[in-house]
C-alpha cells in the first residue's frame, strides 16, 4: 500500500476576497455544490421567465477545449451561454469577466467566481497576462472559455467592433472557436436596467472554426476578428 500524501489547499492562508478573485481557483467542494444548485435554478428561470431557446447546440465541440464567442448586450449573456453548455461541463466552463467590474467587491466576486465560474480578465492594464492565463486554460483538454470580443455591453443592442484580444488568443493555434448570437437579451435586460423583463431570448450557436493554418501577425489578428464578427452577425 502506498503512503497517503496529504496536500492542503494552496489558498488556506488567503482571505475570502483573495480566494474568489484568484485564478486558477482551488476546487473547493462547497463552490461546486453552490454553483450546481445555482445553475439548475438559472436554467429553470431562463426557460420559464424568458422562454429561452437554444439552436445549434450540436455545433459545440464537446470533449476538447474551445472558445465560445458571442455578441454582448446584457448581463444575461454569460448566464445564457453557460446554460447552453451541458451541465456535466459546468465546472469547466469559464466566462471571461472584467476584473475591474465583477471582482471589485465581495458580493460581485462571490457571484462571478462561485455562480458563473468567471475568469478574471484585466482589460485595462494586464491584458497580455490575462491572455496568457486563457491560453493555459485552453491547453488543458475539455475546458470551455467564453469571451465577448466587443469588450463591453452594447448600449444600443447593435454588434460592435471585435477587439484584438480574441485574434491574439487563437492565431496560429488549432483551438476551435465557436461563434454564437444572443437574441432578445438587450430587450430583456438592457444596460442600465435594474431588473430583467420577461422577454423571449434565443441562443444561436454556429459551426466551429480554427485558424491554425494562418501565420501569426497583425493581419491575421485583424482577419480573425473580422471573420468572427461576420460569423456572429450572420447568426443574428
Amino acid at each position: 500500500m502506498s503512503d497517503w500524501d496529504y496536500r492542503p489547499a494552496s489558498d488556506l492562508d488567503q482571505g475570502l476576497s483573495e480566494r474568489l478573485a484568484g485564478f486558477p481557483r482551488e476546487p473547493h467542494l462547497w463552490m461546486y455544490v453552490v454553483r450546481s444548485i445555482a445553475a439548475l435554478a438559472i436554467r429553470l428561470w431562463l426557460r420559464l421567465y424568458h422562454r429561452m431557446e437554444i439552436v445549434g447546440r450540436d455545433n459545440l465541440p464537446l470533449g476538447q477545449s474551445f472558445v465560445l464567442v458571442a455578441n454582448h448586450q446584457s448581463h444575461l449573456d454569460a448566464l445564457m451561454l453557460t446554460s447552453g453548455v451541458p451541465l456535466r461541463y459546468l465546472h469547466r466552463t469559464f466566462p471571461a469577466a472584467a476584473a475591474d467590474y465583477f471582482f471589485s467587491s465581495l458580493p460581485r466576486s462571490a457571484f462571478a467566481s462561485v455562480v458563473i465560474n468567471g475568469l478574471p480578465f484585466d482589460r485595462k492594464t494586464k491584458g497580455a497576462e490575462s491572455l496568457a492565463v486563457c491560453r493555459q486554460l485552453l491547453g488543458n483538454p475539455g475546458n470551455v472559455l467564453i469571451i465577448f470580443p466587443e469588450g463591453t455591453r452594447s448600449a444600443t443592442g447593435d454588434l460592435g467592433r471585435f477587439r484584438s484580444g480574441i485574434g491574439r488568443l487563437v492565431e496560429g493555434t488549432d483551438t476551435p472557436v465557436v461563434p454564437a448570437y444572443l437574441a432578445g437579451a438587450y430587450e430583456a435586460f438592457p444596460k442600465g436596467a435594474l431588473f430583467p423583463r420577461p422577454r423571449k431570448v434565443i441562443l444561436r450557436i454556429g459551426e466551429a472554426r480554427s485558424y491554425g493554418n494562418l501565420e501569426a501577425g497583425r493581419e491575421t489578428v485583424d482577419h480573425i476578428c473580422a471573420d468572427l464578427a461576420g460569423a456572429v452577425r450572420a447568426l443574428g
